[in-house]
């Protein structure tokens, strides 16, 4: 019975491990995008280029209402006040996902932008 329930907790643990060993991998996946639209008051949208993201996390089709252009592979930005400033609508970028620190506040004009979103850290260097 213990020789059991040992190998029942080692299986255990090997499925925790490879689970979480995923997670990291994507967390730490590097990626190419596009800052399609720079809206006001840091309703940007970005297009993924390189890399591979859930569908859950982006969306495959959308269409900006104002201009009508329809893009695929965009995700709003989580975080757009530590998105830097430098970058302009039109410049591709390397990012990985994550949340930095929002401290600073936006203005409540609307912009349309994708329904899903995500928080990203840009890179100041391509991918490795």
């Amino acid at each position: 019975m213990t020789i059991r329930f040992i190998a029942f907790l080692a299986l255990a643990f090997v499925i925790c491990a490879a689970f979480q060993c995923r997670k990291d991998t994507v967390q730490n996946s590097c990626f190419k995008g596009k800052l399609t639209i720079k809206g006001m008051c840091g309703n940007y949208t970005v297009q993924l280029l390189q890399g591979s993201l859930d569908s859950a996390n982006i969306e495959a089709n959308w269409q900006d209402e104002v201009s009508g252009k329809t893009y695929t592979n965009v995700f709003a930005l989580g975080n757009p006040c530590s998105f830097p400033d430098s970058i302009k609508q039109g410049d591709e970028f390397y990012f990985t996902l994550g949340s930095e620190p929002q401290n600073c506040l936006l203005c409540l004009a609307y912009y349309p932008k994708p329904k899903k979103s995500l928080s990203i850290k840009v890179l100041d260097k391509p991918c490795q």
